[in-house]
């Protein structure tokens, strides 16, 4: 008998199964012949919001949380944050390796050749109210995508696959900075393909009159931000979208699936939270106050701890540091001294330390988002434009992947055995 097994008796009939265990798993469906008598289907495994459920093998984004790293096809997420840009990580996920100066010159001119979307599209932005949620109108928006683009449901013609993933990569900033446009009663502005990627959709979002001045430390900043939220394994958004996927669907239906799970409070949201309980605490001299208040059981620190992370979280080291440059840029904002007294305090008080919370990704980022002028309600769409590769990646992967098939999970039935139906007149 192999060491990478696991003896398992049931105490119930007293039989004794080995099951394999590979890659520090085993097979769900192994469960299946541990039966306690002929015909009960044999067991499943319960596993509420998958706690801890491995759903898929892929090579695309590493985490260790408790040792607080993260990677990117083997890369640190410190080095592709420093020396990477973000088509260039779009590139490496979508790839598996970083490109060459020739291959990072095609990708951008494709995704160049593919930023205008059809006329059509000002049009049916326009169909929303002038109050709709940016991130219900990109929901709608990108769903819509499918209809302008027939040949994308060719999803296995690998030539069609590429070019749906570069008409995402390029028209999302430009259907993104509509949105901004639309909740703002401002007029569309065009790309402009002599900028960059970065360039090109921050001068859409903010031109006015034909003019806007760019800040290039404020653009790396949000190029940075982008970056960190690239992919992050099988969060939500990610799991939407590779369970849509699984149908067969269109890329942009699974994309907008994506959008649909981000757009929920507890997944992309968290950033505002944040922003709503500083301004709750309203003045650095309340931090203590509100400190005990969380110990006591009457709120939560928001923007700290993580499903995934029990120790420091990696992207919330760099966006500290993106926080001093935006800072330094536009002056500093009330909110952060708030901020870093709450991240002192909770860092050296046990009841946070010994329950592993520790500052993540959302805990400044909606700092830096609001000095550098979008609205709260605007946050998740750039959460989405930075997690788009990684949702494409993982389309990519779970297409290719020949254990994969249509995403079916099973239930525990906790209801009524069966029972005849009463006649109405006779019902009490």
């Amino acid at each position: 008998m192999g060491s990478e097994t696991l003896t398992v008796v049931d105490n119930r009939t007293g039989r004794e199964y080995t099951l394999p265990i590979e890659d520090g798993t085993i097979r769900a469906t192994d469960l299946g012949q541990i039966s306690a008598v002929e015909g009960d289907g044999g067991l499943m495994s319960y596993d509420p919001a998958y706690l801890n459920t491995s759903s898929c093998r892929s090579a695309i984004t590493y985490i260790d949380g408790d040792a607080g790293i993260l990677r990117y096809r083997g890369y640190p997420i410190e080095q592709v944050a420093e020396q990477a840009t973000f088509l260039e990580t779009a590139y490496l996920l979508l790839e598996g390796e970083l490109p060459t100066a020739p291959q990072l010159a095609a990708w951008e001119d494709d995704i160049r050749t593919h930023t205008y979307v059809h006329t059509n599209f000002a049009k049916f932005l326009d169909g929303f109210r002038y109050d709709a949620h940016p991130m219900g109108m990109l929901l709608g928006a990108v769903g819509a995508l499918s209809t302008f683009y027939p040949d994308a449901k060719q999803i296995g013609d690998a030539e069609s696959r590429y070019l749906q993933r570069v008409r995402l990569m390029a028209k999302l900033p430009t259907i993104a900075a509509w949105v901004f446009r639309h909740s703002r009663g401002l007029p569309f502005v065009y790309p402009r393909n002599d900028l960059g990627y970065i360039g090109n959709f921050v001068n859409m979002t903010f031109e006015i009159g034909g003019r806007h001045e760019p800040n290039l430390v404020l653009q790396r900043s949000l190029e940075i931000l982008l970056i960190l939220h690239a992919d992050h394994e099988q969060n939500c958004s990610t799991s939407a979208v590779r369970g849509v996927g699984s149908s067969n669907v269109d890329p942009f239906s699974a994309v907008s699936a994506g959008i649909a799970a981000l757009y929920g409070p507890l997944h992309g949201g968290a950033n505002e939270a944040v922003l709503r309980m500083l301004d709750e605490i309203g003045d650095i001299a309340n931090v203590p106050d509100f400190i005990e208040h969380v110990k006591g059981g009457g709120g939560r620190l928001m923007g700290f701890g993580h499903r995934v992370y029990k120790s420091y979280d990696p992207r919330a080291k760099l966006i500290k540091q993106v926080a001093d440059q935006v800072f330094a840029e536009t002056g500093l904002n009330p909110k952060l001294e708030i901020a870093l007294e709450l991240e002192r305090i909770a860092l050296e008080d046990e009841y946070f330390v010994s329950r592993k919370l520790y500052p993540n990704v959302d805990f400044y980022s909606g700092l830096i988002y609001q000095a550098m002028g979008y609205p709260t309600d605007y946050f998740t769409v750039l959460f989405a434009l930075g997690r788009l590769p990684g949702w494409i990646a993982q389309w990519e992967e779970m297409l290719s992947d020949p254990e994969q098939k249509i995403s079916r999970p099973r239930q525990t039935y906790t209801g009524y055995d069966v029972r005849d139906v009463v006649p109405i007149d006779a019902r009490g």
